[in-house]
């Protein structure tokens, strides 16, 4: 199962582009206190970024071995300290946007009659006003609450909105894992599939490797899944999902 939830650094820097467009007039020094806040905030979002992945990924691993009740405490542990870093990550969310919308009012009275007169292009990494971490995490919200099929149509959406965010594999994959949740292995494969051939570097690649050989063997294709299981033991060794595979080969042999 399981985030990723997030603001990546891109949002707050494509925040600061939209302010440099009306900053021609603004002060220099007023400029650059604008442009250190939304370094630091971009600072401070990647790194709550990087610990939700990784509580995310101690989730999956968690789940999947959930039955004793000292899992299961863990469990609803790692789960209260995602949701509690999407709340922080919510709110340098808001900052962000705070920060942008003053700097626009200070160069607003000083833009000229003709920059006034331009249409604005609508910021970077924005849809009609929600970002790609909200639009995420609207999703995979869903997904956790077990509402898979609002999931679906979530990932669906920001895969369709934002194809070239950070956020985009990971969309990928919790789209498969609702899928699979969904039991509709067929879509699964086919999301997993894409996720591996279009990313072939990202992180979420033994999870995706693995669920396709879990998602083959239930569709009744074992030799197929063995060979995603090998790839997972062979490509990574020291993954999570390696020792998962493994046990997973030992069961379809």
């Amino acid at each position: 199962m399981c985030v990723r939830t997030l603001v990546s650094g891109s949002v707050a820097w494509g925040l600061l582009a939209s302010t440099v467009m009306l900053a021609g007039c603004a002060k220099h020094a007023d400029f650059m206190e604008m442009r250190n806040q939304l370094s630091t905030i971009s600072r401070t979002q990647d790194q709550d970024h990087q610990r939700v992945d990784a509580a995310m990924r101690r989730l999956e691993a968690v789940e999947r071995s959930k039955e004793s009740d000292p899992a299961k405490v863990r469990f609803d542990d790692l789960t209260a300290r995602v949701q509690k870093l999407e709340s922080r990550l919510v709110k340098l969310e808001e900052v962000a946007s705070q920060v942008s919308a003053k700097a626009d009012a200070t160069t607003e009275s000083r833009a000229s009659r003709s920059a006034k007169q331009t249409p604005l292009a609508e910021p970077t990494g924005t849809v009609s006003g929600i970002t790609p971490t909200s639009a995420f995490n609207l999703a995979y919200n869903d997904y956790l609450n077990g509402k898979y099929e609002l999931a679906v149509a979530g990932f669906q959406r920001f895969i369709k909105d934002f194809p070239g965010t950070s956020l985009t594999p990971n969309a990928h994959y919790w789209l498969g894992e609702s899928y699979y949740n969904l039991k509709d292995y067929g879509r699964a494969i086919h999301t997993f599939d894409s996720l591996v051939a279009e990313y072939p570097g990202n992180e979420k690649i033994p999870a995706a490797l693995y669920k396709l050989g879990l998602a083959t063997a239930e569709t009744g294709d074992l030799g197929r899944s063995r060979k995603s299981l090998k790839r997972v033991l062979e490509e990574f060794p020291s993954s999570d999902e390696s020792k998962l595979a493994k046990n997973k080969l030992a069961e379809i042999r």
